[in-house]
């Protein structure tokens, strides 16, 4: 799954430039360089999660593993402190049994449960699968500044040891931080993910022999697909970020709010800048991932969460109430993941809301424009039924009241099936043009 930022060493470089030996390709050389390094280094456990887990038994540690998708170089700065030891966080993790996970090859999905569209990830854990808390959160294709933190990583940690110190008695209140059982125990058992092994295969092709997180959202999506079932709104839109519902968090806190939007659910719901949220619906919160994890699991038609805060100071209780369709506010057009949306239900073309209309484009009511049209393979199904860039989409399916391509997206997988024609109204230099769409798995 993941991409590397390190040196080589000079051992594999000499070995890989040998006679009669093929060069490996620049993704592959920085997987291979991760794991010399790191593993020569000798402060992480790597790749190894078994192991982790038989130290944390016997020393009665508490375990955290982080989660990297080597090739994606969003957080990669933050990545390249936390495994050089940044000094803020050296004395902290050397509290823990530290593992590295550069793939997720037969990783543990009853345990491992988290926004998969991340590159970077923290599970902070019990040596008996008792989750802690989560840590990484992106809600930006390639900025992650005001998500997260090498600050808020170390609050989070100390946040870890402080629920270690009263484990097990807090063990009941910690249940939640686990989620129902998955559709596969690991990811090479989803139907779409059955080409790959357990293990990366660093005797051959490593990089194409590793899962990507994004991979297993892509399977779940692929399993309701093929059986001509809707998409689940948990599917479609997961891990809401806090701000879809007017909270601005501090990168550099736990969940200390900064910023609260005018006239948001959050705002009404009485939350007020300062606020630092101690527990979200029972949960005690270690970063902007817990409270997503809590949204995660929130029913789609709306529900009212408990929060405890300190205000000013003093302890308070503020009721988050979330409406019907609350979890359509998200963005999720920065996800990697939405390009697998894209081929069900746009044919491969990606979607801009446009403010100034052109020539023939009603005034009011939907106006999508084809921002992109894929090429290729699934993903060029549009092009092949004959929609070209610049196309605004007007009407689909008899629906006008699309505002995002989310709402549009969102529609056309929870009621159209795969191999269904979907009828399009698109508006093309000026003129009104009529066309089919079809929907794929």
């Amino acid at each position: 799954m993941f991409r590397p930022i390190f040196t080589v060493a000079i051992v594999v470089a000499l070995a890989l430039s040998a006679p009669g030996l093929a060069q490996p390709t620049p993704r592959e050389k920085k997987v291979r360089d991760d794991k010399v390094k790191v593993e020569a280094d000798g402060f992480w456990i790597y790749n190894n999660l078994p192991k982790a887990f038989e130290e944390a038994k016997k020393d009665n540690k508490p375990i955290v593993v982080v989660m990297r998708c080597l090739p994606c170089e969003e957080c990669v700065k933050l990545d390249d402190n936390l495994v050089d030891k940044d000094p803020t966080l050296r004395p902290l993790l050397e509290k823990f049994v530290r593992v590295r996970v550069v793939s997720t090859n037969n990783l543990d999905l009853s345990v491992f449960q988290f926004d998969y569209d991340q590159s970077f990830g923290v599970f902070l854990l019990n040596a008996d699968g008792t989750v802690y808390g989560r840590f990484g959160t992106r809600s930006h294709r390639t900025n992650w500044v005001g998500d997260v933190s090498l600050d808020g990583l170390a609050k989070a940690l100390q946040g870890a040891l402080d629920l270690h110190a009263e484990f097990p008695k807090n063990k009941e209140l910690l249940a939640t931080k686990r989620g129902p059982a998955p559709q596969f125990p690991v990811p090479e058992k989803f139907p779409s993910l059955g080409k790959y092994g357990a293990e990366l295969d660093y005797k051959g092709n490593v990089v194409q022999s590793c899962i990507h997180c994004h991979q297993i959202g892509d399977a779940i999506r692929d399993v309701y697909r093929k059986k001509k079932e809707p998409l689940p709104e948990e599917v479609l839109f997961p891990y809401p970020h806090p701000k879809s519902q007017g909270l601005i968090f501090d990168p550099k806190e736990r969940a200390t709010v900064v910023k609260v939007e005018k006239d948001s659910t959050a705002e009404k719901s009485g939350f007020k800048p300062g606020d630092v949220i101690k527990s979200l619906n029972g949960q005690p919160l270690l970063s902007i991932a817990d409270v997503q994890w809590v949204l995660h699991h929130t029913p789609a038609a709306g529900a009212t969460l408990k929060a405890e805060v300190v205000r000013d100071g003093k302890p308070a209780t503020v009721s988050l109430t979330l409406a019907k369709n609350w979890r359509q506010a998200d963005d999720i057009s920065w996800r990697s993941s939405t390009w697998g949306l894209r081929r069900m239900g746009t044919g491969g073309m990606l979607l801009e809301t446009i403010e100034e209309r052109p020539a023939g484009v009603p005034k009011s009511g939907m106006a999508l424009r084809a921002k992109h049209v894929g090429a290729f393979g699934a993903h060029a199904a549009a092009k092949n039924a004959g929609f070209l860039m610049g196309d605004v989409i007007i009407k689909f399916d008899g629906q006008t009241d699309f505002a995002r391509e989310a709402d549009l997206l969102a529609y056309a997988l929870r009621t159209r099936k795969a191999g269904e024609k979907v009828p399009v109204t698109i508006v093309r230099a000026g003129k009104t043009m009529e066309m089919m769409l079809p929907m794929q798995e």
